[in-house]
């Protein structure tokens, strides 16, 4: 630990004492200072301790967004724990799964999320502890554990190598824009990494966070105005749902404080993003390429993406390749699996417990995306390698395909996948959530002049549901098998 680095638990503390007043975090109708929160998050980890948490323990956390689960972090950090998100709605067979994997001592987490582990409540915590004098100073070796893998049916864990530490005074307005004079606002779930990681960037740089229990169009621009909202973390299937409210809806809301609005997790049509420029300016839109296991990621600004489009953005951290199935980097311009790695004089960037990485010789890795680069060295994502349909030997990247129906003003969000065909190999299915009477003809109609005819869908099926989750994740390897069993239950 260097002079200028100060364990995590300790600048809370220092922060609690120079502006105890100030507010640190907010949820619905309850704020809680910096000095509240260091006071309570002091009691939780002595609660914690009693229960037997040392340095380098998991503390799993499956809360649902709110202040509890900010506190449930802090306490973990001030005991040199390691907190380990998981979302609360798993059942508890999945939940076991992920414990077996991380080790936790102990749960926090909703009644109901029964396991073979101490399960607790902050409330429960709370209750067991009524002494709020600072703790010791300890430091976690290890600041965070994601859940990655959920599609391979087997969980796993990828454990940041960085420890529970910060710099004594905020860096200010670094990689994520944040400055202690923010209002941060975060609708998307804390259990995904993204969400994860831009809260405690608020709590590092002095900065005040506002969590959404869950999203809503609406109610996201009625907090921005609310709060004055200056920074905002959305993912493109909030951005498509808000777009989607009437004009009258949108513009009766004041989102004129909003000076960064960061866009990840997913890829984001074109549309869609030239739309959120054209409202909110090109240099408050920031878009991230990376994941919880990646050593390196890529930056946009919406000034770069206008002169660049379809891009996520150049390389920072290290350096990404685009590779041919035979190994071979590719020039600019050609398609293949993205790869990156760190430089060589940097220690790994995490460990994934329970699995493990996608690895070239040479360190490097891939998250199993599909994309190229120009020759100004943007990169431009095509597809998930592992989603890309075949289709009479022409590859189709399902991306492509939702991007063009969900340009249709009446789809909500949609999924492609491959079904299996004798003739072709394979066909396009797309699944559509749409509203007003949306049929399959007006369908193909809207993509006859956006997508090659082999790339357009042979078949529709329109469902009432959301077909991504909250962080805008779509599971396409789970929809298809599911509608292949169906296929084998019909014939019998």
């Amino acid at each position: 630990m260097t002079e200028d680095m100060i364990p995590l638990g300790e600048m809370l503390f220092r922060r609690a004492h120079a502006t105890p007043n100030m507010p640190a975090v907010s949820c619905g109708e309850t704020t809680l200072t910096w000095a509240q929160l260091e006071a309570r998050t002091n009691r939780i980890a002595r609660a914690l301790e009693e229960l037997g948490i040392k340095i380098g323990d998991v503390v799993t956390i499956g809360m649902p967004n709110g202040i509890e689960f900010i506190e449930a972090c802090w306490a973990a950090w001030k005991l040199g724990a390691t907190p380990q998100p998981v979302s609360f709605r798993l059942t508890n067979v999945e939940l076991q799964a992920i414990l077996d994997v991380a080790d936790a001592r102990v749960v926090i987490a909703l009644p109901g999320m029964e396991v073979d582990r101490r399960r607790v409540s902050v409330a429960d915590l709370l209750a067991l502890c009524d002494d709020d004098r600072p703790l010791k100073s300890r430091v976690s070796p290890c600041i965070k554990a994601m859940t990655s893998g959920g599609s391979t049916g087997r969980p796993k864990l990828v454990f940041t190598n960085s420890p529970g530490l910060t710099f004594a005074a905020p860096a200010g307005d670094g990689s994520w824009r944040v400055r202690a004079d923010d209002t941060m606002l975060i609708p998307a779930p804390l259990y995904h990494g993204g969400p994860f990681l831009c809260a405690l960037e608020a709590f590092l740089q002095h900065a005040h966070l506002v969590l959404m229990p869950s999203f809503d169009a609406e109610l996201v621009l009625a907090e921005v105005e609310r709060r004055s909202a200056t920074w905002i973390y959305l993912v493109p299937t909030m951005m498509n749902r808000i777009w989607r409210l009437p004009k009258e809806l949108r513009d009766r809301y004041d989102v004129s404080s909003l000076r960064t609005l960061w866009h990840l997790a997913a890829p984001c049509p074109p549309w869609l993003k030239e739309a959120f420029i054209r409202w909110l300016g090109p240099e408050a839109i920031l878009e991230c390429y990376g994941g919880s296991e990646t050593p390196v990621y890529t930056q946009i600004t919406g000034s770069e993406w206008l002169e660049h489009r379809g891009s996520v953005g150049r390389v920072y951290g290290g350096e990404m390749i685009a590779v041919d199935p035979d190994g071979n980097v590719l020039p600019p311009g050609e398609a293949g699996e993205i790869y990156m790695r760190r430089p060589a004089d940097r220690p790994a960037a995490y460990t994934v417990r329970g699995g493990t990485a996608s690895v070239l010789p040479g360190g490097w890795e891939t998250l199993g995306d599909i994309g190229y680069f120009d020759k100004d060295g943007y990169l431009y994502l095509v597809d998930r390698r592992t989603d890309m349909i075949l289709v009479g030997g022409a590859n189709v990247y399902p991306a492509e395909v939702e991007a063009a129906i969900e340009e249709h003003p009446l789809v909500l969000s949609s999924a492609v996948i491959g079904m299996p065909d004798e003739d072709m190999g394979s066909t396009v299915h797309a699944i559509v959530q749409a509203g007003g009477g949306l049929t399959a003809g007006a369908l193909l109609a809207h993509l006859e002049d956006r997508l090659v005819g082999y790339k357009r869908p042979r078949t529709f099926e329109f469902v009432d549901e959301p077909l991504r989750d909250e962080a805008g994740k779509v599971r396409r390897t789970k929809l298809r098998d599911e509608r292949i069993a169906r296929m084998k239950v019909a014939a019998g």
